[in-house]
């Protein structure tokens, strides 16, 4: 099911690319109050963006432009409105989206061809361990995605290790789409209650919200953590409702594939000049074939790496690497720079934390100060030091570290209003 222009040379992607950029471009120029705005704004002629290169001609949007301007992004009457969604709020207010008909055609086949991707085929059962409700916009995507693909759904939704396997053994699904961190839980129920998980249905899962892969795409300490026990395929899905687009990986596991008739890809320095290929920048984008609310060279604040290679699977797309960490919560500390995925790798490295969370904030000299606080099974100095020295190690630098317990920390990684666990709050002072 791969489509056509996946295959197709870097060059006739690109051509292809170029007609959808001047469609959409001439599409927000006519019909967002924001665009047009932010057009003039700039002196921009719109007329003359006419390959992926002129896309430096025109302004990017910021996650703050769709706060402070949500409504002025709508292409269409809100009569045209089939399903408003808003995005997770993590890195500020949470902001809506409103899709089409069109709109949601569009997302069932982005998440269709990308569980492809994955493996995932008709007559295949999916248990789907993800919230469809509370305006949430992957839930629903990963439904109708499935369903384009003639796929069986169990809609379990999050949590409650006691229900997952009851579906699972009544039900047989071969695939799940879960929080990955969400399988240690399961393997964990199963072992205190003789299951043998081993010799279930399940063949793979489809991993959101948190990392599978080191940048050289081998297993990071998470997925390692769940393959040692749990004989299945993990691949790592990346996205966002403003994006409304997936990069999900194959069976080679070199990246997230990149569907160019749904999206073009830039990465960017801190002046929004593209980085040369290797190097680290800002995913930005713009969409292709969204009626309701198209962006144009959207910042995400994910910091990624892209690669360029044919993959062994046929496609010759970028690949879009795990991410780094996120933009606004790169934390300068001691002379190093640091993301929270790179402290959350070292962390699940001990089988002696039960649970974490990374608290970062300005300290009386107006720097930068992290906060360790950590749920353990047994508390020791001699734990406390092995710790120590293993962010000297990885990282050259140590943070603060607090002991503390389930009780108290647990409520506020799991909070119930939350997507995902929250391993990492930002009280730094702007």
């Amino acid at each position: 099911m791969i489509p056509a222009i996946e295959k197709q040379s870097f060059s006739e992607i690109k051509r292809f690319q170029e007609q959808k950029l001047k469609e959409v471009v001439a599409y927000v120029q006519a019909n967002s109050p924001f665009y047009q705005k932010l057009f003039a704004t700039h002196n921009c002629n719109t007329a003359a963006i006419q390959t992926l290169e002129d896309l430096q001609q025109l302004p990017v949007t910021t996650k703050e432009d769709l706060q402070r301007y949500n409504d002025d992004f709508l292409c269409v009457p809100t009569s045209k409105i089939i399903d408003f969604a808003t995005t997770s709020g993590t890195l500020g207010e949470p902001v809506t989206f409103g899709l089409s008909e069109n709109d949601l055609e569009r997302l069932a086949y982005n998440e269709a061809i990308s569980f492809d991707c994955a493996g995932i085929k008709e007559g295949d059962i999916v248990q789907l361990m993800t919230t469809i409700d509370r305006r949430f916009m992957a839930g629903l995507a990963y439904f109708l995605g499935l369903r384009k693909l003639k796929v069986g759904v169990i809609r379990v939704g999050a949590g409650i290790p006691e229900l997952q396997w009851d579906s699972i053994l009544k039900y047989k699904p071969t695939y799940l789409i879960t929080v990955p961190s969400f399988l240690l839980k399961l393997i964990e129920y199963a072992e205190t209650h003789q299951i043998e998980y081993n010799k279930s249905s399940i063949k793979g899962a489809i991993c959101i919200g948190e990392a599978l892969r080191n940048q050289d795409f081998s297993h990071n300490v998470l997925s390692k953590k769940i393959t040692d026990k749990w004989n299945i395929n993990l691949f790592s899905t990346y996205a966002s409702t403003e994006m409304s687009t997936a990069f999900t990986e194959c069976e080679h596991a070199v990246g997230g594939h990149h569907h160019p008739e749904l999206i073009i890809v830039e990465v960017l320095d801190e002046n929004n000049q593209p980085v040369n290929d290797g190097e680290s920048g800002e995913l930005t984008f713009t969409t292709l074939g969204i009626e309701a609310m198209p962006l144009i060279r959207f910042k995400t604040g994910d910091i990624v790496k892209t690669h360029n290679s044919p993959c062994p699977c046929g496609r010759n797309t970028l690949r879009v690497g795990p991410v780094l960490g996120r933009k606004q919560q790169m934390i300068k500390y001691k002379g190093t720079t640091l993301y929270p995925p790179a402290m959350n790798d070292i962390l699940n490295d001990f089988e002696n934390i039960e649970n974490h969370l990374i608290e970062l904030y300005t300290n009386n000299l107006g720097t930068d100060e992290i906060v360790l606080k950590l749920v353990v099974k047994e508390q020791t100095d001699d734990f406390l030091h092995e710790i120590k020295d293993h962010f000297r190690a990885k990282l050259r630098v140590t943070p603060k570290i607090e002991f503390t317990t389930k009780e108290i920390l647990n409520p506020i990684v799991f909070n119930p209003m939350s997507r995902k666990p929250i391993h990492f709050i930002d009280n730094r002072s702007n």
